[in-house]
């Protein structure tokens, strides 16, 4: 075993968790929880697109009541995680699983389409093992997030400015930036902005001014 590429005991012992596998429903869950806190609020529906292992074995491992949990903002030990069909269901949120035939950058791969009204965004995820993910696109836009470093992600309508606009409100309030990506699929398109940082907010405040910019759709932060 390769103990270097692991961060600490609790990576190779395993997470907590309600289900038969780190990679297939801890992993599942937080890509699920991930991609509802990216896209803001509560989805009327979900395609939930699932890629060569996760297509394989979704429903014997538990990976599609863990992605759906995920959704319902639960954590991968939740004792609701077993009913989170039930609860989606009851919720109002339609869901779809739909399993691919093609190949992925990696063999846990799920893509979520989630849906309100006229908003929309794909998110996809990997579960890299031992509870651990990674988040490769955002509606289509190659990205990078390890989901270990603090980040604020902005989702944004592509206007001149808007970068120095975020930069400033982020400086102002004494937090260093990291990296920054930028992307959009063309212009005149909504665009996404991935800010890791170098400091921790202190609370909600930075993440609320940022909302309170002029052409800013939503704006997520985790650590």
């Amino acid at each position: 075993m390769d103990f270097l590429k692991y961060r600490s005991v609790f990576d190779i012992i395993g997470p907590v968790m309600v289900g038969p596998s780190s990679s297939h429903t801890a992993g599942a869950a937080r890509i699920g929880k991930v991609s509802r806190m990216i896209f803001g609020e509560k989805p009327d529906s979900v395609e939930i697109d699932l890629y060569e292992s996760f297509a394989k074995t979704y429903r014997g491992h538990g990976t599609d009541i863990a992605l759906v949990g995920g959704l319902l903002e639960m954590n991968p030990d939740d004792p609701q995680l077993a009913d989170s069909l039930k609860l989606a269901y009851e919720a109002g949120i339609e869901v779809l699983f739909v399993p691919k035939k093609e190949k992925a950058q990696h063999p846990n791969s799920v893509t979520m389409h989630l849906k309100k009204g006229n908003y929309k965004m794909s998110v996809t995820g990997i579960s890299i093992g031992g509870g651990n993910i990674q988040i490769s696109e955002l509606d289509g836009f190659s990205i990078s997030l390890s989901m270990g470093t603090p980040t604020f992600i902005v989702v944004h309508e592509d206007v001149r400015g808007l970068l120095a606009q975020v930069s400033s409100v982020i400086s102002n309030d004494d937090i260093n930036i990291g990296t920054v990506t930028m992307t959009r699929q063309k212009k005149g398109d909504s665009g996404i902005l991935v800010l890791e940082v170098d400091d921790k907010p202190t609370d909600d405040s930075t993440k609320e001014k940022l909302r309170a910019l002029e052409h800013v759709l939503s704006v997520t932060y985790f650590d």
